[in-house]
């Protein structure tokens, strides 16, 4: 029986305790915690309470402790660009800002007073959104610099809970990257851009690298943590012996490495879920003005690689509409219906500011279709329809966009994630780009979190043997153009 692995995945309203294993020659997972997580209100700002997640992350790391196979190292990965700053007592220099949070509401000019977008998006491959660390720490600086004042470390989410549970500051690499503050050929801090920012140094901690050991939980953790002798039932455990390991701690770092392609082969990737990331792996940055002009990014992935990819709507037009009708069909009725309605042919653009947060997403694409001379849905068949072929367009769209780009023509599509399992998205996907499209794997986030604590811990010997690993235990389906 092989090492079991605590992958703690969590996203912006959820997070999960996944354990995994190879069993018989095939990985295994199994979800042992779930828990919410979402930003308050407090003053009038929207914050992350850390004393929430802390809590349930230790209620989680208990239960694998009462299994009858521990884990002998845990993994943390979270959404992007948040951060904490630790004062000089290594305490959280309050307010703990939510990205959603106003306070980066035209900041951008401060920024680009001292370097241009252009210049920026050059040196560091990340593509602009109102929201990113380099945004939010500027805010910092000119609103309330007294936070920047006491600031001794700053550390992103993953990077502070892996503190919390260790005592331990260290920068992982992916999701520094989202910070927008990282030279993509270094993979460091790009402290010549932080100078000229005024952003003070010292709080820039070293980076590492998927698969560094960051340090055994804390004595602290470990009694908070610590089965009592005799009372699990199963087994008495064993906190003591768990390591904390830096994964790739951006969740679409940990889901891109969990794609089961061999990395000789020329692929695209879809990571799909309520927003849709699609690019290609790569080993050197694309940071020309095409590839801003095409809003694609440079995020860091497992192994040192470069993520580049496109950030599309996704699945959340489709939740939004099933939520208007009062979520009275499942996403699979909705999926038939939008076939029974294949003809219908009006088409909206996905990337439409107007559908990011609309009060009713049937009225903003009844109003596009209006407003373009296209007739107007009125059905969930036509609305369904509407929406499953107009990402499935802009994924061939895409597609077209990044052979334009690398020069490459792809033959493949994989598609990993939740949104992996919506057959009728997948096989328009296929007709629209003309590729073979290999979709599954719903759990890519936490695989990845795994198979990189799988290598650390040296069970498996690179990427390269656990995407053969992956893909015989978690098979695709295909869908042919």
């Amino acid at each position: 029986m092989g090492k079991t692995y605590l992958a703690i995945d969590i996203g912006a309203s959820s997070g999960r305790h996944i354990l995994g294993a190879i069993r018989d020659g095939r990985l295994v997972l199994e979800e042992i915690h779930r828990f919410t997580n979402g930003m308050e209100k407090k003053d009038g700002s929207l914050c992350w309470d850390y004393a929430h997640l802390r809590a349930e992350i230790l209620e989680g790391i208990r239960k694998s402790m009462q299994l009858p196979s521990a884990p002998v190292s845990l993994g943390i990965d979270t959404w992007g660009v948040d951060y904490v700053l630790l004062d000089a007592e290594n305490q959280a220099v309050t307010p703990t800002y939510g990205y959603r949070d106003h306070r980066t509401d035209a900041i951008d000019g401060e920024v680009y007073r001292i370097i241009p977008q252009t210049e920026l998006y050059a040196r560091t491959g990340i593509l602009k959104a109102s929201y990113n660390t380099i945004y939010q720490l500027m805010a910092d600086q000119v609103n309330t610099s007294d936070r920047m004042d006491r600031a001794e470390a700053l550390l992103m989410v993953p990077d502070y809970l892996n503190y919390l549970l260790t005592g331990v500051k260290a920068n992982e690499y992916t999701e520094a990257t989202t910070s927008q503050l990282v030279d993509p050929q270094t993979k460091d801090w790009d402290y010549e851009l932080i100078r000229r920012l005024g952003f003070p140094e010292k709080i820039f901690g070293k980076i590492v690298m998927p698969g560094t050991k960051i340090g055994p939980l804390s004595p602290e953790v470990v009694r908070e943590t610590s089965v009592p002798a005799g009372k699990s039932g199963v087994c008495d455990g064993n906190p003591g012996g768990v390591d904390v390991i830096a994964v790739g701690s951006h969740d679409t770092a940990s889901a891109v490495a969990a794609i089961p392609a061999d990395a000789s082969e020329d692929y695209l990737y879809i990571s799909s879920g309520t927003w849709s990331l699609m690019g290609v792996v790569r080993e050197q940055p694309d940071c020309s003005s095409a590839a801003e002009a095409a809003n694609f990014t440079n995020e860091g992935g497992c192994g040192g690689n470069i993520c580049f990819h496109k950030n599309i709507m996704g699945l959340w037009m489709i939740q939004s509409l099933r939520h208007e009708y009062q979520d009275a069909y499942s996403f699979a009725e909705l999926c038939d219906l939008a076939e029974e309605a294949h003809d219908f042919p009006s088409r909206v653009d996905v990337n439409d500011d107007r559908f990011l947060s609309p009060d009713s997403m049937r009225d903003a694409i009844q109003t596009y279709c209006r407003q373009t001379g296209q007739p107007v849905p009125d059905s969930p068949g036509t609305f369904a329809a509407v929406i499953y072929q107009s990402l499935a367009e802009c994924y061939a769209k895409t597609a077209r966009e990044i052979e334009e780009l690398t020069g490459k023509k792809y033959q493949k599509i994989m598609i990993v994630g939740g949104g992996s399992n919506a057959s009728y998205l997948n096989q328009l996907t296929a007709a629209a780009s003309g590729k073979t499209v290999y979709a599954g794997i719903g759990e890519a986030t936490s695989l990845g979190n795994i198979i990189t604590q799988m290598i650390s811990s040296g069970e498996l010997a690179g990427y390269a043997e656990a995407k053969e690993l992956i893909g015989k235990s978690f098979p695709m389906k295909r869908y042919e153009a």
